[in-house]
């Protein structure tokens, strides 16, 4: 029959039950493991198993090699390889392009070009000789340039020769230039595009009283670049044709 007895010796609260109980209690609130400081961070139900900053400190970025720093690398590019850019483009090549973009759909002015390729830091001496061969081959011509800028603006705006040349000059079109071009200009239509506009004027004027519609009226033509003379009878006119007072005027005004 086995021996059951134990050898080891008897606890020291043997034979006493308050001792036993004292003892088994301070036994079972012993930790296995070393306590926790209170001050030390303690691990969010978000990181449980991972340690308190594993989650959320690979989204800010703050440990190096995290997530973030991970796409800045893949955000730069890489380095240029000469070889696959090729050679330097030809400054030549680049300022005829300038020139061919610019003057497709629309007639320029050399001093329009010349300015385009300024901007664009073309040297000065190779625009000048672009502009050269540009105009030997028929591509720059001021003189046509100036009747196409007349035949868009003199009928559509009823400008008169006056305000044309002004806006030639502004395009940089020589005074000669442009004199030759604006002599072209019939004066018989630069009278009937000033009687257009004061007709199609005169439709908003019809609350207000003659000599303020005259007033308007000349004025507007004088925007426009007509003489006083032309202003004054074509405004007469046009007044006595839809019927309204015509004596508000001077027989010979001499605004010109």
């Amino acid at each position: 029959m086995p021996d059951f007895r134990d050898d080891r010796p008897p606890p020291s609260w043997l034979g006493d039950v308050a001792d036993g109980v004292d003892a088994w209690t301070q036994r079972a609130a012993t930790p296995a493991t070393p306590a926790v400081e209170d001050d030390a961070p303690r691990p969010s139900r978000t990181g449980v198993g991972r340690g308190a900053g594993s989650r959320s400190g690979g989204r800010s970025g703050g440990r190096p090699g995290g997530r973030s720093g991970s796409r800045r690398g893949r955000s730069t590019p890489p380095p240029e390889d000469p070889v696959a850019a090729g050679p330097p483009a030809d400054p030549e090549a680049v300022a005829r392009k300038i020139l061919l973009d610019q003057l497709t759909g629309q007639a320029r002015s050399r001093k329009q070009l010349a300015d385009k390729l300024e901007a664009k830091d073309v040297p000065a001496e190779l625009a000048e000789r672009l502009l050269d061969r540009f105009e030997e081959v028929g591509l720059v011509d001021d003189e046509a340039f100036a009747r196409a800028w007349i035949a868009s603006r003199q009928p559509g705006k009823g400008l008169a020769r006056r305000a044309l040349a002004q806006e030639l000059r502004r395009k940089g079109v020589a005074d000669e230039v442009a004199r030759e071009a604006l002599d072209e200009i019939d004066p018989a239509d630069e009278e009937e595009a000033a009687r257009a506009l004061v007709r199609k004027k005169l439709r908003s004027l019809s609350r207000v009283d003659d000599a303020t519609a005259t007033r308007r009226l000349v004025g507007m033509l004088a925007r426009k670049g007509y003489g006083g003379g032309l202003a004054f009878a074509v405004v007469r006119e046009e007044l006595a044709q839809a019927g309204r007072d015509d004596d508000v005027l001077p027989e010979d005004p001499d605004l010109d």
